[in-house]
């Protein structure tokens, strides 16, 4: 399983110049990918803008939307979007896609959230479609394009990514969460009579230290308000210790991951230090 770290693009008060230093010492620790998030009514870095810059300001380390909510944006600029970053990266973009839960993105983007799902599916045979042919003025860098992962945990969800994508990105949770995602998409694909097996992306969110850890907890508590009450389990899964991200990081591996994304809870370039150095020693 390869790990990857978040670029902390929704982190509020991370300034631009921080985000293109954390993306070169990302790369220069040696994590697989670069991951970013999107929102809209919230203090963060729209995913794609920023990917475009970490694109440039790096040479190896792989590109991800982990994820991009594919209904707020018209297809047509999406692609052309997503086309531009893996151009300018030499075709080392992912693009992780999912409906949006939070509905205030939608409304900040004046776009209705309902039928965000058919959408959704009608977004991705579009943009296929649009990089195989000769619609667009940027070309990908990658045959095709980019590499295409789907969100969410709904049947449809499954039925969708099977049908119209490369694989599956997981939102976030305990090991055991993953295992059943995981599951799940290698069903569908299954049913779906797609050879081989889907790509499996999953995600955790990480801030090491006790320096860190009453900052990570405030903004995954805030990040996450909108699930209520249940937002307490999702802060209790914020990976603070070591012995937290080796057993969550074994946890992924075991249940088949592909590709890991430990998204920042703070933007203390020293935490990607300590966690390649946490890394390196389960390594040894």
């Amino acid at each position: 399983m390869r790990v990857g770290v978040g670029l902390p693009n929704s982190v509020p008060g991370t300034s631009g110049r921080a985000l293109l230093e954390w993306a070169r010492r990302a790369e220069e620790l040696g994590f697989s990918s670069l991951g970013v998030v999107d929102r809209l009514a919230w203090d963060c870095f729209e995913p794609l803008t920023a990917l475009a810059a970490a694109a440039v300001s790096t040479e190896r380390i792989e590109l991800a939307t982990t994820i991009v909510i594919g209904p707020l944006r018209n297809t047509a600029l999406l692609a052309n979007e997503a086309a531009t970053v893996d151009s300018f990266s030499g075709g080392r973009l992912t693009l992780g896609l999912s409906v949006g839960a939070r509905t205030e993105d939608f409304d900040a983007a004046g776009v209705d959230h309902r039928g965000r799902g058919d959408r959704l599916t009608d977004q991705l045979v579009e943009l296929r479609g649009r990089w195989d042919g000769s619609s667009l003025a940027t070309r990908p860098a990658r045959a095709g394009g980019p590499r295409l992962l789907v969100g969410g945990t709904s049947d449809l969800s499954f039925y969708r990514m099977a049908r119209h994508s490369d694989g599956y990105v997981h939102g976030g949770g305990p090991p055991r969460a993953f295992e059943r995602a995981a599951g799940s998409a290698r069903a569908a694909w299954v049913e779906a009579g797609r050879p081989g097996a889907p790509l499996l992306w999953g995600q955790g969110y990480f801030a090491l230290g006790d320096d860190a850890k009453e900052a990570g907890e405030r903004y995954m508590r805030d990040y996450y308000a909108f699930v209520g009450p249940f937002v307490e389990r999702i802060v209790e899964g914020l990976l603070t210790t070591p012995q937290d991200v080796l057993a969550f990081v074994r946890g992924y591996s075991e249940a088949g991951c592909d590709e890991l994304v430990l998204m920042p809870g703070v933007s203390d370039p020293k935490q990607l230090d300590r966690l390649a150095e946490v890394l390196a020693g389960a390594a040894r």
